[in-house]
């Protein structure tokens, strides 16, 4: 599983982000490992850099193989929570579309 990680001009993009999410979506996705090829990750910051709650998105867009990509968005205070957050949406879908699929 291949995970891109970018970030908007507000976000400080350091060395250090692109580790600490692939290991949080590593550990949370790794029932799915095998059905997804790429998960991009799109940080930003909707206030421009001024303090305000909720103010950092976090964007998953997990491409299935065979499958459509399955997209979700969080917001938090900072970027950790809106990871966290958009890890368990991401997590409620995967397990609806793919449950879906094996249904039929």
């Amino acid at each position: 599983m291949l995970i891109q990680v970018n970030t908007d001009n507000h976000i400080n993009g350091s060395e250090g982000l692109h580790p600490t999410v692939s290991d949080s979506l590593n550990d949370a996705l790794s029932h799915y490992a095998e059905r997804i090829t790429r998960v991009e990750v799109h940080f930003g910051d909707e206030n421009a850099g001024k303090n305000a709650p909720n103010d950092k998105r976090c964007m998953l867009e997990a491409r299935l193989e065979g499958m459509a990509p399955v997209a979700v968005t969080s917001h938090g205070d900072n970027l950790h929570m809106a990871l966290d957050s958009a890890i368990d949406k991401l997590k409620a879908s995967l397990d609806t579309k793919i449950g879906k699929e094996r249904s039929y």
